[in-house]
């Protein structure tokens, strides 16, 4: 039910997301969502949104496993990539529930704030870490991180608002020679 939930809200937004179409979504018995979200659509929206920031922040691993040699671009163009292939071959119509989440309930829920915030640094923690397993230094690592998921973010709303991946594409060309430049020169071995 927290997949189909998280499913839901990243194509409708959570105002748009009922208990009902979570439990249809899920194939689950409504009086199910009462036994375990006794919180009700609130608590359902929260777990969604943190099984969304784990979920991201584990697929870093798995982004950097497709890199022959990671690379601090090599790593974006990973992430992005996966928007461009969900676009590409299924449309447009899917985003990231954490940012539908932070958009439809930033202001008026407290808790869904938090859970998105947390979700946010889940992701950016397993970024940074990446980021600096491949040199770049710890200070820079965590601001680029957030700068890459920021990047990420605001791509995905122009992707959709155009119905075109032109905006993935252009920030992850832009922004990876600036990613790059954050890991140390490598140093010249001298020959004799």
């Amino acid at each position: 039910m927290v997949f189909s939930a998280a499913q839901l809200i990243r194509r409708d937004g959570v105002a748009a997301t009922g208990m009902r179409e979570v439990a249809a979504h899920a194939g689950a018995p409504r009086g199910s969502l009462q036994h375990y979200f006794p919180g009700g659509k609130e608590q359902l929206v929260n777990e969604a949104v943190h099984w969304a920031g784990r979920y991201a922040g584990n697929r870093v691993a798995r982004f950097l496993a497709a890199l022959p040699e990671p690379t601090p671009s090599g790593l974006f163009t990973e992430m992005v990539r996966q928007w461009t292939d969900e676009y590409e071959t299924s449309g447009y119509a899917g985003g990231c529930p954490v940012a539908a989440a932070t958009v439809d309930r930033a202001t008026t829920a407290p808790a869904t704030r938090q859970a998105a915030s947390d979700a946010f640094a889940t992701w950016t923690g397993a970024v940074a870490t990446a980021l600096t397993g491949m040199g770049v230094p710890t200070n820079r690592a965590t601001p680029l991180a957030t700068l890459m998921i920021s990047t990420l973010e605001g791509a995905l709303l122009i992707a959709r608002a155009e119905h075109s991946t032109r905006a993935l594409t252009n920030a992850a060309r832009e922004l990876g020679p600036l990613l790059d430049a954050a890991l140390p020169p490598t140093p010249v071995s001298e020959t004799p």
